[in-house]
């Protein structure tokens, strides 16, 4: 399938390097904001076409997907563009700023009777069914509550530091613990306290949130642009715990007693970035003419919105757009 990448960034490259890997997709096309970039762009990558613009991309007639790699506060307005041209979408996280730019964008989208998931690559990843498999064999037991964080020293990364661009750790990387926290509980939180500091721009730095469960399990997630962290993601349960080296790609599973006995060891598959499953299951859905993939159904995209916009009211974090 011929993919064309919409934006000529960093996390663009990561997409183009991996596609060039892959024997089912082809990098086709790469579009920026202006045409030398994504001349130079296309040239480092092998790419047969190089557009100036955006809407020369979506209106190439071979473009069979379009990967969104620009800043989050521009997703809204860059998939609408897709989806008006009949383009199927694969939009980088955060789908959106807000849970009411994904209500309109999908709600457009199963109009147009257009393909769109959110590029949340860890919902597609193997390691998620090697620890559903894990917990559900009940080998630890019942779950009593999940950890999870994941800092970067990104603090001086510029788009992070404007609101203007959707800015602030959360929407970065705040979703991965978020995420990771919702693919082992699910989403029936009765009750969220947190917390953050904020820059001098006005964008939460560093946060802490608290979720409790109708059930009664409790998941604490931080995240944060000011330092490194171990990045762990830690499922406790009756029986012994879970470790999970890196939450934004997980390469390692550990499994415990209940005394802090290691029992096993699980590496992940080999992979090529690990971007190419969420490729392949876009792919997968549009040959079977589906418009969400099973993996992340636009239900689970519009309630981790939903709960992101919850915190940044919380913290008083608006964008000057909203």
């Amino acid at each position: 399938m011929n993919i064309g990448i919409l934006g000529a960034g960093n996390i663009a490259r990561n997409m183009a390097r991996t596609l060039n890997r892959m024997d089912d997709a082809v990098c086709f096309a790469v579009a920026s904001r202006g045409k030398e970039k994504a001349e130079k762009f296309a040239e480092e990558f092998g790419i047969q076409k190089a557009y100036g613009s955006y809407e020369e991309l979506v209106s190439d007639p071979d473009v069979e997907l379009v990967y969104i790699a620009t800043p989050h506060s521009h997703h809204f307005e860059h998939a609408k563009l897709c989806i008006a041209h009949g383009k199927p979408v694969l939009c980088e996280k955060a789908f959106t700023a807000n849970a009411a730019q994904a209500r309109e964008l999908i709600t457009y989208a199963e109009e147009k009777k257009v393909f769109i998931t959110e590029a949340i690559w860890v919902r597609y990843l193997p390691s998620r069914r090697m620890l559903e498999e894990i917990i559900e064999g009940g080998e630890i037991g019942e779950i009593t509550s999940v950890t999870a964080n994941l800092g970067y020293d990104i603090k001086n990364v510029e788009r992070l530091q404007k609101p203007e661009l959707a800015g602030g750790a959360l929407l970065d990387v705040g979703i991965y613990p978020l995420t990771f926290i919702s693919m082992i509980l699910g989403n029936d939180v009765r009750e969220v306290i947190s917390t953050c500091t904020k820059t001098v721009t006005g964008v939460d730095e560093q946060n802490v949130v608290i979720l409790k469960y109708d059930n009664g399990v409790l998941a604490t997630a931080h995240s944060g642009m000011l330092a490194g962290t171990e990045q762990y993601g830690i499922i406790y349960g009756t029986k012994g715990y879970i470790i999970a080296e890196n939450i934004n790609n997980i390469s390692m599973i550990k499994v415990y007693t209940k005394d802090r006995k290691l029992v096993r060891e699980m590496k992940v598959p080999e992979q090529i970035t690990g971007f190419e499953y969420q490729v392949r299951a876009s792919m997968k859905a549009i040959r079977e003419g589906k418009l969400e993939c099973e993996e992340m159904p636009h239900a689970e995209t519009i309630v981790m919105m939903e709960l992101m916009d919850r915190l940044r009211a919380d913290w008083g974090v608006k964008y000057p757009f909203e």
